[in-house]
């Protein structure tokens, strides 16, 4: 382990390129690209990563799959803080897209603190297809089956309820529901949408999951 970080460099520019792999599709082989390192390196720091639990990857949701998805995990840094600090900003970037994804991110650590707690009674995954439809988390277990989306938004537009649609359709056990900045709780074509923080703060690990 000490050798891989020993070269301060590529391990830093290491930690800036997958800073924006941050709750996307993560590929390894790209990130080696983008801070042109050998893929064998960049695989033996996301390791160090996780071992480290400063890092961790969520699979993709499979069960009875009708359509194509992805194979690729998601990559998420285990704390909000730390994408925050690690991601660059410039001209290029939209500072509502990094907001969005911190936003993500920590709804992904509560998710997965909160399933730890009640003994990994379920299991958090996602879902893309290769289609390009995509639900940010799927809580799937003997307690829940759950389709969460997550939008760094005040107001709900149609097509942020498409993918759940989507999922619902081919799930119809699911039970969907659109997080939001927002301070209402709206239903919207059969999908509760609830606003984040309340979300978050009724995932208590001591009762039965009931939202």
């Amino acid at each position: 382990m000490e050798g891989l970080v020993r070269n301060i460099g590529n391990f830093s520019r290491f930690l800036e390129a997958v800073s924006f792999s941050h709750g996307s599709i993560f590929n390894i082989s790209n990130v080696a690209r983008e801070c042109e390192i050998e893929r064998k390196v960049v695989e033996g720091y996301v390791s160090i990563l996780e071992d480290l639990l400063l890092s961790y990857r969520l699979p993709i949701f499979t069960k009875r799959a009708k359509r194509a998805v992805v194979s690729h995990p998601k990559f998420y840094f285990f704390d909000a803080g730390v994408f925050r600090s690690l991601r660059p900003s410039g001209p290029l970037d939209k500072p509502e897209e990094i907001e969005g994804s911190a936003l993500e991110g920590l709804v992904a650590q509560h998710l997965i603190a909160w399933n730890s707690y009640r003994g990994d009674k379920n299991r958090v995954y996602y879902w893309r297809t290769q289609a390009g439809s995509e639900v940010d988390f799927i809580v799937y277990g003997d307690e829940v089956f759950w389709a969460i989306e997550v939008k760094n938004t005040l107001r709900i537009r149609p097509e942020d309820l498409r993918a759940l649609n989507t999922f619902k359709s081919d799930y119809p056990e699911s039970i969907p529901y659109l997080l939001y900045r927002g301070r209402e709780r709206i239903m919207k074509n059969g999908i509760l949408c609830i606003p984040c923080d309340e979300f978050l703060l009724k995932l208590n690990p001591l009762v039965k999951p009931k939202i």
